[in-house]
């Protein structure tokens, strides 16, 4: 994480519907808490307010997930400078300081910021790259879960099969092709 100074601090639980924001002012040392509805306006109305407040300053903000809309949503926005955190981290950063496990999404924007406060040198900021390079990067993204789901589904079909009719295991190599299918029908 850069050494720049930032104007706020900004951590991002998102949702389907609304996204939990936990906003630390560094000049005043103000917290906020608030939330936003998911639509790409409230988004650009939300950002235009955060500008109007604090200018061309440099505004660091953690988000809950490596990839996706609200990522690709916020890197057009050059005063935003954007930190993803693996969802992971956050569950352990949170058990450590709540032996109860109960998760709540404004405390999860709130340790977002600790997190990027208190454990700088830990995390890198997001490089967007071109549009080509995005554009690549959630093709080869989409495949990847498509043979993801390929895979998962040849398991459970192969699963069922040593339970009821093991012999068709070794009829066929692949599960996935045509032929297999047919015979299965």
């Amino acid at each position: 994480m850069s050494t720049q100074n930032y104007v706020a601090y900004i951590g991002i639980d998102w949702a389907d519907r609304k996204h939990d924001i936990a906003l630390y002012d560094c000049t005043s040392d103000i917290w906020q808490e608030y939330t936003i509805k998911t639509r790409p306006q409230d988004i650009l109305d939300w950002v235009n307010q955060l500008r109007a407040r604090y200018g061309g300053g440099k505004i660091a903000v953690a988000l809950e997930q490596k990839r996706g809309t609200l990522l690709y949503a916020l890197c057009q926005y050059d005063n935003l400078v954007l930190f993803p955190i693996n969802p992971r981290t956050v569950a352990n950063y949170r058990k450590a300081f709540q032996p109860s496990r109960a998760k709540s999404d404004p405390v999860d924007a709130r340790l977002l910021v600790e997190l990027m406060q208190k454990h700088p040198e830990k995390l890198v900021c997001w490089v967007p790259g071109c549009p080509q390079t995005r554009a690549l990067r959630q093709w080869v993204e989409s495949r990847r879960m498509l043979v993801g789901e390929k895979v998962r589904l040849t398991n459970r079909i192969t699963a069922a099969l040593k339970t009821y009719f093991p012999q068709v295991l070794d009829w066929f190599e692949d599960k996935d092709t045509l032929v297999f299918c047919s015979f299965m029908e």
